[in-house]
């Protein structure tokens, strides 16, 4: 099965000490770990500032090291968001956000989504 990781996903583990792909393998069993290189180059920018988000987000990248990176051919005007929807919709993945009006996106489009409960474990929905 392929997950496709957020930025917000990616900094879960830093923000809320969980081990984020542990608790996948827990979730939805043998999974491939996919992240856009949009979602990297979000990061990046995050993690050049102080503070907590962006300690998070340096974290992040660490983390995304350990899944694969692909490239999601976009018109140069579409969001993050957008190309992460449209990436989903084309392949057939899960998608992982804790972004509530992404996550609401997805699910309107029947896409499954992975996300954050309780701020301790993460949670397969269905649209």
């Amino acid at each position: 099965m392929r997950v496709l990781l957020d930025a917000n996903a990616l900094m879960m583990p830093a923000q809320f000490s969980i081990d984020l792909f542990d608790e996948l393998h827990q979730l939805v069993g043998a999974f491939e770990p996919l992240v856009l290189e949009t979602i990297t180059r979000e990061l990046s920018g995050i993690s050049s500032g102080r503070g907590r988000d962006a300690a998070a987000a340096r974290y992040g990248l660490s983390v995304a090291r350990g899944c694969r990176t692909v490239h999601a051919p976009e018109p140069a005007h579409c969001t993050v968001d957008e190309q992460v929807i449209r990436y989903a919709r084309e392949t057939g993945c899960l998608v992982v956000t804790n972004d509530r009006r992404l996550r609401e996106t997805l699910l309107s489009q029947g896409i499954g989504v992975i996300s954050m409960r309780k701020q301790k474990r993460l949670e397969l929905i269905q649209s």
